[in-house]
């Protein structure tokens, strides 16, 4: 072979060659965007995960503060029903005195 037959077969392959080289900078510059887009959306899932743990770390605060309210309220309507047993005793007792005091009063 001599250098024109060289020169004409690299100029062939150049030419075969030119495209696919193109294409190949389009498929790195390609692959380049999906690393940064990867990369973004990590972020934001990140952010979300944060989110959603400040959420779940809420929530379970929310559900043990309404079990002591529960548990509060409870005590206080079973110390309203003591109260009420209670006065319902001194009003018994209160009528008790009160007839005592009248028939008292009647003797003398």
């Amino acid at each position: 072979m001599n250098k024109e037959d060289l020169q004409a077969i690299s100029e062939l392959l150049d030419t075969k060659l030119n495209p696919i080289q193109s294409d190949i900078k389009d498929l790195q510059s390609d692959i380049k965007d999906l690393k940064d887009g990867q990369k973004n959306t990590n972020q934001r899932l990140d952010r979300i995960e944060k989110k959603l743990d400040a959420v779940n770390d809420q929530t379970a605060d929310l559900t043990e503060f309404k079990t002591k309210t529960k548990d509060k309220l409870n005590n206080i309507s079973s110390d309203v029903e003591d109260i009420k047993e209670t006065m319902s005793t001194v009003e018994v007792i209160t009528s008790k005195n009160w007839n005592d005091i009248a028939k008292l009063k009647a003797v003398k």
